[in-house]
């Protein structure tokens, strides 16, 4: 089996389990009334949150074994690759997504928190939480370009591929190296998100942030094969 076919069959296994803990966190307590709700959110958000580990540890194994074939991303549907920022999601994604369910979520219980209440959710993020995930948002701007700089430039050396004298292996490991800190900065995005936010605020996100990717690849899916591609 090819390190690209080896993969797709993981994501396939990875992306059905990340269903079952997002119907863990879709059944936690909300709003945590008890020490034991909190301490059961915690345990539930540190899951989903090894699942992403794993995800991103296997794929830079297979990254390694053959960066091509991870940077045209096999596992994704059509859709997906259409949105994709260096073989995956943009990191970004994340901060749009806060403010997206913060202003849903405040919408949804403007009238409670005009009296005075305070929900815990994604609507009643505090001054210092919303300064937090803009000051992340403008680092995570800067780490995107750097990141796209470096990908322009091994694009823009691609005419070395036909000198008699290229070093392949030199060419190769700086694509590498380009996708895993894509990666890696995918996933530090996603941990400093969780870290800012209360438990019960990191659990919506987190579902969000799933049900963003269920949708995407649901109808990715629909269209491929209307297509005929799968």
């Amino acid at each position: 089996m090819s390190s690209s076919s080896s993969f797709t069959s993981f994501y396939e296994t990875w992306f059905e389990q990340l269903h079952h803990l997002v119907h863990q966190l879709s059944t936690c307590p909300r709003p945590p009334t008890t020490p034991d709700h909190h301490h059961h959110l915690l345990h539930v958000v540190q899951k989903v949150m090894s699942h992403y580990d794993e995800y991103y540890r296997v794929k830079a194994r297979a990254t390694e074994r053959d960066a091509l074939a991870v940077f045209v991303a096999p596992w994704a549907t059509t859709l997906e690759r259409s949105l994709h920022w260096i073989a995956g999601w943009r990191p970004t994604t994340a901060f749009h997504l806060v403010y997206s369910e913060s202003s849903i979520h405040f919408e949804a219980h403007i009238v409670d928190i005009l009296r005075g209440f305070c929900t815990g959710d994604l609507g009643d993020l505090s001054p210092s939480q919303f300064r937090r995930v803009s000051e992340l948002q403008c680092e995570t701007v800067k780490e995107e370009n750097a990141i796209s700089e470096e990908l322009s430039e091994w694009q823009e050396g691609a005419s070395e591929l036909m000198g008699a004298c290229t070093n392949l292996d030199m060419k190769m490991g700086r694509l590498v190296s380009v996708l895993k800190k894509a990666d890696d900065l995918r996933l530090r995005t996603v941990r400093k998100v969780v870290e800012l936010l209360t438990p019960q605020q990191a659990v919506e996100f987190l579902i969000a942030a799933a049900e963003l990717q269920f949708g995407v690849r649901g109808w990715g899916m629909n269209q491929d094969r209307q297509r005929g591609n799968v």
